[in-house]
């Protein structure tokens, strides 16, 4: 279900498919991104940030809780790049930054956040986004994207029902339509900038295909 796309001492970065929670705390599923990575490698592995179950793409484990600590801090402090594409309702403005505040975690108070966008691809009732959030909070760009009147396709949560059925039932769309597509960080050990990507999965990109979309 996995695919490692990075495996070193400190740390291990995967590319996780939609439907798998990362982490047991997060979901009450038997098997999550965690155990399947720790059963690939052969050893414990301690999540560092999230992914929601229904977004794919790169996701980092590491491999000790020295290099845990480490992580969440970078991660906290925003010195992470993370790009995430998203198939949204409507035309976008061709780029912005959405400042509003959201909670960090289900029913916590409300903290700054904020994400910029870039639109990649425009058809007539849809739009394809790079999105940037510079915080971690919950269910961020899929809030953010709502919040100035752009839903995710395929979100259950903050989409439109009747929108979500019709890309399923004609397109094959049946999934969240938000993949993280990079992330980016200055190597904590080494100095050095890096970056890993996940290539668009199939159960996104076929459904892209007959839409129409152009990346």
């Amino acid at each position: 279900m996995l695919s490692i796309l990075h495996h070193g001492e400190r740390f291990v970065v995967v590319d996780k498919p939609s439907g798998l929670a990362v982490h047991p705390g997060w979901s009450d599923d038997e098997r999550t991104a965690m155990h399947e990575v720790r059963d690939s490698i052969g050893q414990k592995v301690f999540p560092v940030h999230r992914l929601d179950r229904a977004t794919s793409g790169v996701l980092v484990f590491a491999l000790d809780p020295e290099s845990a600590r480490v992580f969440c801090e970078m991660f906290e402090e925003g010195r992470v790049e993370k790009h995430y594409l998203a198939l949204v309702r409507g035309v976008t403005p061709e780029a912005g930054t959405i400042d509003h505040p959201i909670p960090r975690r289900e029913g916590g108070p409300r903290v700054p956040a904020s994400t910029s966008f870039r639109r990649v691809w425009r058809g007539e009732h849809l739009s394809l986004v790079d999105a940037e959030p510079h915080s971690g909070r919950l269910h961020q760009v899929r809030r953010h994207m709502k919040h100035i009147s752009h839903p995710l396709i395929g979100d259950a949560n903050y989409g439109k029902g009747a929108l979500n059925r019709e890309y399923r039932d004609r397109f094959g769309l049946a999934r969240l339509a938000l993949h993280a597509r990079s992330l980016g960080f200055v190597h904590p050990w080494e100095g050095r900038p890096i970056t890993f990507e996940a290539a668009l999965p199939e159960d996104l990109r076929a459904p892209f295909e007959r839409i129409g979309v152009v990346i």
